[in-house]
Parts: C-alpha cells; sequence; structure tokens
C-alpha cells in the first residue's frame, strides 16, 4: 500500500466524513410510514402485521358504483315558503284590484287571483329545477315535515316563465294580458318550492355513511399481506386504511421498517469504507492521488443526490437516472474493475429509497456490466450510440425476466417503464459532454482525447513533419515501437502513442541541430560541447512551453519533461570529458531537467526512444547484434538510475525488451536481392 502524509490521510478522512454526512443528510425519509405499491404487483415489503384492529372497506371501484348508484336513486328534499306564497299572492292581489274596472272587471280579477293561487298550490320551482323535471330526472321530491317525509310528484310544477305562460293562456282576453302586463305580474312571481341543501347533505352522508361501513375487520396482530403477495383491490384499500388510522395514531409500532438516522449512517459508513478499501488495497495508485479520490468521492456523492432527486420528482424516477453514465465515467479514465465497484457503490445507497430493492439492484447490475463490456476500448463518439441502445436492452430484458418471475406474466407491464428505460438510453450520449467536463475540471485524459490527439492533422504534429521531417519519422517509429511493448506489458497503448508523438515537439524550434534533421552540415561543429548540449536539452523545455500553450494535456506533457529523465546528453558530455583528461567534469551543463519516469508508460518510452535511435547506427542488423544494442541500452538506463521512480518491475523489463528486439528485427529484416536481367 502507498504511504500517505498526514496532510493527504486527513484529506482521505475528510473526504470519507463529508460523503457519509451528505448522502445521509439528503436521504428522502419521512415522518409516517409510507408504502408504494400498485394493485395487481407483487407486494415488495417484508411481511405486515396489523398493530391494531384495521377496519375492511369496500375498495374504491365497488364504493364508486355504490356512490354512482346512492345519486341516482336520491330523491332530494324541497322546503316550501308558504310566507313567501302569501307574500306574493298578497302582493299581486294588491296589483290586480288597483287596476281601474273599466280595463279589467271585477270578475275577470277574482278569475286571475284564483289561477294564480293554482298554480303556487302546484309549485313554482326554479329554472334549473323545472329543467330536470322536463328531462324526467327529477319525478318526484321529498317535502319534511315534522320530521316526516313526504314525496310529492313534480308533474304539475312549473318555472316561473312558464307559470305566467300558463296563467297568460288561461284568460284569453285581450284586455285582461294587457292588464296583467300593466300590473307587472310576471316580475312578481318567485319560486316557492327550493331546493334544501342543508337536507339534501345530511341524507347523503347519512346514506354513504351506511352503505360504506366495513364488511369486516382485520384484528390486531392477524397478517395483512406478506412479500410477493399479489396486492389486490381490496388488499390495497386495507393498506389505505392502514396508512391512514397509523398516521392519525401516530404509533411508534408503524415504524418498525424505518430506517432511523443511527441505521443510515452504518448503512452509508459500511458502504463507502467498502469503496476505500478498495481503493486502499487494490488501487493504492488511485488511492494515494489526491485528484482521483476526490474526483470519485464527488461522482459518487453527486450522482446519488441526483438520484434522490429525480426519484422525489417522477413516479419512475430511479429508472429514468442514468446510472451506467457512473461506470463510463469511471472506466473511460481509470479502469474497469473501479467502475464496476463505483457503480454498486451508487446502486447500493439509492436501493434503500426503492421500493423493490432486489429488482432494482438486478437491473442496474445487468445495465451496468452491459456498458463496461461495451466500452472496454472507448475512441469514437458513435460507440456511444451503440453502448446506449446496448443498454435499454438490457434494461428491458432484465425487466421482463423480473416480471416473468414475480407475476408469472407480462400481460400486466406497463409500458411507461420502458419509456424510462428508453429515456435512460438516451441521456447516456450527454456522458460526451460530461467526459469533456470532467477532463478539463480534474485533468485526466480520456482515450478519445488520445485518439484525436494522435491525428498527424492535429496543427503540432502537422508542424512537426514540415519543419522536422527527420523528427518526425523518429517520432513515428518510437510511437510503433514503444506501442509494441506497452501491449506486451499491459499497459495503456493509446497513452503510449500518443506521448511518443508530441515527446520531441521542442525540435521544432532548433531543427537543423539535430542529426535526422541534417543534410550534410552539422552546426555543432562550430560550438562548444556546452553549447551543444544546451542546444540539444532545450528542446525538452521548449516542448513543454509549446505543449502548454497548445494546451495538451498534462498526461502528454509527461512524456515530453520524461524522456530523458535526469539523464545525460552522454555524446557531447564524453567529447568534453576525452578533451579535458584528469579534470573532474561538473555534468550539470550536460544533464536533463527531468524528472526520471514516473510511470510504466513514461518508462517504455524513455527505452523506445534510445533503443530506436541507437537503432540507426547498427552496421549489423541480424537479430543477434539487435538484441545486444536492447539489452545494452536498456540496461544502462537501469544502471543510471533512470527507473527507480517508475512502477516497472523486472519482468517488464524482460517483456519489453523481448518485444523491442521482436519489432526491431520485423523493421530491418534483410531483403533478397533481385536478379538482373540477362
Amino acid at each position: 500500500m502507498t504511504s500517505l502524509s498526514r496532510k493527504n490521510l486527513i484529506l482521505r478522512v475528510c473526504l470519507f466524513v463529508v460523503a457519509v454526512a451528505s448522502l445521509v443528510y439528503f436521504l428522502p425519509r419521512s415522518d409516517s410510514k409510507h408504502y408504494i405499491f400498485e394493485e395487481n404487483r407483487p407486494w415488495t415489503y417484508p411481511l405486515l402485521t396489523a398493530p391494531f384492529d384495521i377496519p375492511i372497506r369496500l375498495d374504491s371501484v365497488s364504493r364508486a358504483r355504490l356512490r354512482d348508484s346512492i345519486d341516482s336513486n336520491f330523491e332530494p328534499v324541497y322546503k316550501r315558503d308558504l310566507n313567501l306564497e302569501k307574500t306574493i299572492i298578497a302582493e299581486c292581489t294588491a296589483k290586480i284590484n288597483a287596476l281601474p274596472d273599466e280595463k279589467i272587471t271585477p270578475g275577470q280579477k277574482n278569475q286571475v287571483i284564483k289561477a294564480l293561487k293554482s298554480l303556487y298550490s302546484d309549485g313554482i320551482v326554479d329554472r334549473d329545477t323545472y329543467q330536470k323535471i322536463v328531462r324526467g330526472e327529477l319525478p318526484d321530491v321529498r317535502f319534511i315535515t315534522d320530521h316526516v317525509a313526504i314525496s310529492v310528484p313534480t308533474r304539475n310544477m312549473r318555472s316561473t316563465f312558464r307559470a305566467y305562460e300558463q296563467l297568460d293562456s288561461l284568460l284569453g282576453d285581450r284586455s285582461v294580458r294587457q292588464a296583467l302586463t300593466a300590473a307587472r305580474i310576471s316580475e312578481a312571481l318567485i319560486p316557492n318550492i327550493t331546493a334544501d341543501s342543508v337536507a339534501n347533505a345530511r341524507l347523503l352522508a347519512d346514506a354513504y355513511q351506511k352503505a360504506m361501513a366495513p364488511v369486516g375487520i382485520i384484528q390486531q396482530g392477524e397478517r395483512i399481506i406478506d412479500k410477493g403477495d399479489i396486492v389486490t383491490s381490496r388488499l390495497a384499500t386495507v393498506l389505505q386504511t392502514y396508512e391512514q388510522m397509523a398516521a392519525e395514531r401516530n404509533d411508534a409500532a408503524i415504524t418498525q421498517h424505518h430506517y432511523p438516522v443511527a441505521g443510515q449512517t452504518l448503512y452509508m459508513t459500511i458502504l463507502l469504507g467498502a469503496l476505500f478499501a478498495y481503493l486502499m488495497l487494490f488501487r493504492p495508485a488511485y488511492f494515494a492521488d489526491n485528484r482521483t479520490m476526490v474526483y470519485l468521492v464527488s461522482l459518487t456523492v453527486l450522482f446519488t443526490l441526483f438520484a434522490y432527486a429525480m426519484n422525489a420528482t417522477f413516479r419512475v424516477g430511479l429508472y429514468v437516472t442514468p446510472f451506467t453514465m457512473v461506470p463510463i465515467m469511471v472506466l473511460v479514465f481509470l479502469d474497469s474493475r473501479t467502475a464496476l465497484l463505483t457503480l454498486m457503490t451508487v446502486v447500493l445507497a439509492c436501493a434503500i429509497i426503492s421500493n423493490s430493492a432486489l429488482e432494482f439492484i438486478f437491473i442496474q447490475l445487468i445495465a451496468g456490466l452491459a456498458a463496461i463490456d461495451s466500452l472496454r476500448d472507448l475512441s469514437r463518439r458513435s460507440q456511444l450510440i451503440r453502448t446506449a441502445v446496448i443498454i435499454f436492452l438490457a434494461y428491458a430484458l432484465g425487466h421482463i425476466a423480473v416480471e416473468i418471475i414475480q407475476t408469472g406474466t407480462l400481460d400486466k407491464t406497463e409500458g411507461r417503464i420502458f419509456g424510462a428505460f428508453g429515456i435512460n438510453a438516451i441521456l447516456i450520449s450527454f456522458s460526451y459532454v460530461l467526459m469533456f467536463l470532467i477532463e478539463r475540471t480534474f485533468g485526466f485524459t480520456s482515450r478519445v482525447t488520445l485518439v484525436e490527439l494522435s491525428d498527424i492533422n492535429n496543427p503540432l504534429l502537422r508542424e512537426l513533419s514540415e519543419e522536422c521531417p527527420g523528427t518526425f519519422n523518429h517520432s513515428m517509429a518510437v510511437s510503433n515501437l514503444a506501442s509494441e511493448g506497452a501491449r506486451a506489458i499491459g499497459a495503456n497503448i493509446q497513452m503510449v502513442r500518443t506521448g511518443a508523438l508530441y515527446h520531441d515537439i521542442g525540435k521544432i524550434k532548433n531543427p537543423a541541430f539535430f542529426t535526422e534533421n541534417q543534410h550534410g552540415v552539422n552546426p555543432h561543429d562550430a560550438l562548444s560541447p556546452q553549447q551543444s548540449a544546451r542546444i540539444i536539452i532545450s528542446h525538452v523545455t521548449e516542448g513543454l512551453s509549446m505543449a502548454e500553450r497548445a494546451k495538451l494535456p498534462g498526461a502528454i506533457r509527461d512524456f515530453i519533461s520524461q524522456h530523458h529523465g535526469k539523464g545525460t546528453a552522454k555524446y557531447f558530455y564524453n567529447t568534453y570529458c576525452n578533451a579535458h583528461p584528469g579534470e573532474e567534469v561538473d555534468p550539470t551543463p550536460f544533464t536533463y531537467p527531468g524528472p526520471n519516469p514516473q510511470s510504466k508508460e513514461t518508462s517504455l518510452l524513455m527505452m523506445a526512444d534510445a533503443v530506436e535511435a541507437a537503432s540507426r547506427s547498427l552496421k549489423d542488423y541480424s537479430p543477434e547484434s539487435i538484441r545486444a544494442l536492447v539489452d545494452r541500452i536498456i540496461d544502462s538506463q537501469i544502471a543510471d538510475g533512470l527507473h527507480n521512480e517508475s512502477p516497472i518491475s523486472f519482468k517488464d523489463v524482460r517483456d519489453i525488451k523481448d518485444s523491442f528486439a521482436r519489432r526491431l528485427t520485423t523493421m530491418y529484416h534483410s531483403r533478397i536481392a533481385y536478379p538482373d536481367k540477362k
């Protein structure tokens, strides 16, 4: 395990504590117990027993049907206002009697008053009630007198308009109608029969209460439902009654399935502790890197909180949440095992809020494995589309499998869950944008970026090929040689290939001072060894400056700074020593700034760079001479301690030597001589 400084150890502890506290604080919880279930679906919680007596009521469908029946058969209650009736008749009588006798005779006046009393005796109602009577919806009404209800037919009741029309038709004399108009009798007519809203509400409530009375009772301690049972309409009603009564009683017995804060804290501590233990024991390089630890913890916590928010917003929010984005974001920058463990940490942290935890974990695990398998080597954006399709299929097949296990049929499968899977798969396409943001935020380098940088049409590489064609060809050869070594030891091939292409870009500043770009004239002949060494060594610092201006990733800049490590420019150092025998020579002016290689990939490049350059001076390209050259160059670097800070092993060195010798033998194989035509 990589040792950590006290400062870094404190940072790990703070990360752990903040992560646990954040997950526990934002974990959804409610004051009362609430179960999430659907009718005709299996019950996903443990055995539930009644903590108190629970009445069994009719299910919602039966209640609705019964209410409709009560409403359709209910005979409404109306009240007759006798005082209003007497007042209106008296008022109309006064108006009629006040008319002059030359317009209407006393006999006609008596006839009008008699007809008016007859109309009020039959009953005058409001317009809405009359429309119901006409449509046949109100054949009878009830009047309650001295607590006795009497049913009265409505066939003779009229609205105010129809009452006046009837009055007008009974008195056919034109002069009488004119007298009625003059007396404004139509305006005086007011309904004397109106609905008794208070009595109607009371009677309907009584009818509902009697009809909705419990049809049974579940006694305290009796089984309500067990895991796997189908939630029927009757059980759904019982569960709703249970929750309502539990909320009213606030009984401690209903919290038997709650996760109290202490339990939640312990749960999250164990979960994140397992992730930290894995990194510490099996990925010590990640655990020792502050940037990687902050990234993994941030990704885990923020994505879990995002899933909590989605679950609170949408009914199927957990299945809309693109959990497979987590392993993709880890796999692109780190490795597949860490990606899978990070995914399981997030999924288990969210399973605590799922009403079907086992189904949720199974489906997310299947989809996560599918994502990891399909993106083992992400190099093109089109691969994300293929991965999105595979993830959708994995989700759908996983859900179908669980559905068949639980219900034995697909008849009750809901289409919206597949819609959620589709949205989930579409969101995966945003991984490319998120990948770019993570690269800029944490300084990581994805394989997609490396592939884009290795394009020889990149401005820096194009400039290198134009200004330093010899160096460009050397870089291409080193890239191929180093890639072969990376494949042999399981290093990052694309990283080595891209780093090799850029490792000598600093030579663009002074191309003629490097032998691969010279054409007969060597400018070093006019310089002292110290001046020549300074120019040769400066290609490292010049390369770093160009890389920073071009905003190349830090991983590529490491290849530029470390491909010579703290080695010496031996040609000029040895030349100076030979010219000053017996003098103690300071190697500093001839030493590269370093640092020495810090990774397997940069060590590989140092070896490949030196071996490829030296191989051009060979006279004999036999396998034996090539192997001797490879051994001599690499052993010399190891003897100088240039690879002491790299995690490369002796076995890796042996495999690298074998791959280099094999590759160079293939490159410099002898060709047969073609015979001349005689």
